[in-house]
C-alpha cells in the first residue's frame, strides 16, 4: 500500500502524527490507570498528536473519548504506540506488532521496567524531545516457534523473551533431545530449558544462571533449568540456527512463549525455534545507554559515584 506523504511539521510539533495509548491488559490495574492514560493523551493532542486508545485499553479503562483501533488497525495507521505499563505489557504487544514495524516507547507503570524504561513521574520532561525527533532506536530480535506434532505443526508463536519447555506441575523431571541445527546436543533431565534472547537474557534466564546478551549479539542463551547434571551449563548460541527439542518422557509438559502464550507437549512432541523474520522497534531517550539500565535495574554499583 502506498504511503501517504508525511506532511511538514511546524517548530514544537510532534514528529509522530498518529499516536496508540497501549494500556496493561488486567481489568483492575486499567481501571485504576485510567486517569494517567487521560494525562498522557491530552499531553499528545497538546502536541500535536492525533491520539488512539487500543481497543481492550479503551474497553478495560473506560476512556470512551478518543478513536480505538486494535492491533491490526494500529499496525496500518499509526506512527507510534505508546505503552503505559510493565515489561510484560511491553512483551505482549510488541510481539503483535512487530509484523508492522511501528516503533514502541514504553512509560514504566510495573516493577522492573527493562523494557519501559520512562518513568512515570518523568514522562512528560522525557516524552516531549522523543516526539519531536530527539530519540535512540533500539531492534530487538524476535523468536519464532512451532510445536510439532507426528510432522504437523500444532503451535506456533513469536516470543522476545525466551521460549521454555517445563515439566508439569506435580511430575518429575522431564528428559529433552536437544539438537541444533542437525547435530544432536544432548539428552538432558531437568525441570525445563529456556532459549532466551538477548533481550529474555535478564529475565527467567539470568535467574537460572545464564550470561547476560547484550542487545546487539545475534545471539540465544540455552539454558537448562535445575538440571540432574550439574555440569549441564548455559550455553551461547548463534541466532541463525534452529533448535530441536523433543519432548523424551516425562508428564504434562509445556512449552510458553514469553510466559504469556502456552501450549501443552506430549511425549514425542518437539518444538523447532528459529529466528523471526521480525524484530521490535523500540525508541529510547536521546543518550540512553543498555550499560545505564542494567546499572540501575541490577543494583550494581550501589553506594559508589
Amino acid at each position: 500500500m502506498p504511503q501517504t506523504p508525511a506532511r511538514s511539521k511546524s517548530h514544537g510539533e510532534s514528529h509522530f502524527s498518529k499516536v496508540a495509548l497501549i494500556g496493561k491488559f488486567l481489568a483492575p490495574s486499567l481501571a485504576s490507570s485510567a486517569g494517567v492514560l487521560e494525562d498522557i493523551a491530552q499531553f499528545l493532542t497538546h502536541l500535536g498528536c492525533q491520539v488512539v486508545l487500543e481497543s481492550t485499553t479503551a474497553q478495560l479503562s473506560g476512556i470512551s473519548q478518543y478513536q480505538t483501533l486494535d492491533v491490526q488497525g494500529i499496525g496500518a495507521q499509526c506512527d507510534l504506540g505508546l505503552v503505559v505499563g510493565g515489561d510484560g505489557t511491553m512483551l505482549g504487544i510488541g510481539r503483535q506488532l512487530a509484523p508492522y514495524g511501528v516503533p514502541l516507547i514504553g512509560i514504566n507503570q510495573g516493577r522492573l521496567g527493562f523494557i519501559t524504561d520512562i518513568a512515570l513521574d518523568d514522562y512528560q520532561t522525557v516524552l516531549k524531545p522523543m516526539l519531536m525527533g530527539e530519540f535512540e532506536e533500539d531492534r530487538r530480535s524476535l523468536i519464532h516457534g512451532h510445536v510439532m506434532r507426528e510432522d504437523k505443526c500444532i503451535f506456533d508463536a513469536l516470543a522476545m523473551n525466551d521460549v521454555v519447555i517445563n515439566r508439569g506441575g506435580t511430575s518429575g523431571m522431564v528428559e529433552l533431545r536437544v539438537i541444533v541445527d542437525g547435530h544432536f546436543v544432548a539428552n538432558q533431565r531437568a525441570d525445563g530449558l529456556i532459549i532466551a534472547t538477548p533481550t529474555g537474557s535478564t529475565a527467567y534466564s539470568l535467574s537460572v544462571g545464564g550470561p547476560l546478551l547484550h542487545p546487539s549479539v545475534p545471539g540465544w542463551v540455552l539454558a537448562p533449568i535445575a538440571p540432574h547434571n550439574l555440569s549441564n551449563r548455559p550455553i551461547v548460541l548463534a541466532n541463525a540456527v534452529e533448535v530441536t527439542v523433543e519432548v523424551v518422557s516425562g508428564r504434562d509438559a509445556s512449552a510458553n512463549f514469553d510466559m504469556q502464550s502456552i501450549t501443552e507437549m506430549q511425549i514425542g512432541d518437539c518444538i523447532k525455534v528459529s529466528k523471526s523474520q521480525y524484530s521490535v522497534r523500540f525508541l529510547h531517550p536521546k543518550g540512553w545507554s543498555y550499560y545505564d539500565t542494567l546499572r540501575k535495574k541490577l543494583h550494581w554499583n550501589e553506594g559508589g559515584s
